[in-house]
């Protein structure tokens, strides 16, 4: 039998603040350590690693903040922007979380929970009803135990099968 994955509740200590354009490197390797830890095969990883990279002009057009650990180095990384009325709930506005990263060295430490709190208060502070979240599969542990909802699948050929909703209270 196996054991159910445990994720901590952020701590306070685990400071968030904007991203900058010095940071994209710094950023970018928490991605790509975070990344080589999906369950898929590496050619898929490889191919598909360019496409989650930032780049410093993405800091025009999503909201980019990253988590940091006792010596000010980079462990975390979240991003958001305005999510397409589309892939809410009827009727709803909300904040589209691009991802949550974390350097696999550093996780189980509160930087994930601090970056989805940080992108739900951005979220309910903006005026929008929520924050949806497109996540990976293996993800899913991790956000059900943050209390999202996950989004049914009404439509296979256009909904993204790992949904979930937090709405603001």
């Amino acid at each position: 039998m196996s054991r159910p994955a445990v994720f901590m509740r952020a701590p306070a200590a685990v400071p968030i603040r904007s991203a900058q354009a010095a940071d994209i490197a710094a950023l970018n390797g928490v991605i790509e350590r975070a990344i080589s830890t999906w369950n898929l095969p590496e050619r898929v990883k490889r191919l598909t690693l360019p496409s989650y990279r930032y780049q410093e002009h993405d800091l025009d057009h999503l909201h980019i903040v990253v988590a940091e650990d006792e010596t000010h180095a980079i462990v975390g990384v979240a991003a958001w922007e305005e999510a397409n009325p589309r892939d809410l709930p009827a009727g709803k506005r909300g904040l589209l979380l691009h991802g949550i990263y974390v350097d696999p060295a550093k996780q189980h430490q509160g930087a994930g929970s601090r970056l989805l709190d940080a992108a739900q208060r951005a979220a309910c502070k903006g005026g929008y009803d929520g924050l949806l979240v497109k996540a990976q599969r293996e993800a899913n542990a991790f956000f059900a135990a943050r209390g999202m909802a996950r989004l049914p699948v009404e439509n296979p050929e256009r909904d993204y099968p790992h949904r979930y909703w937090q709405a603001c209270s």
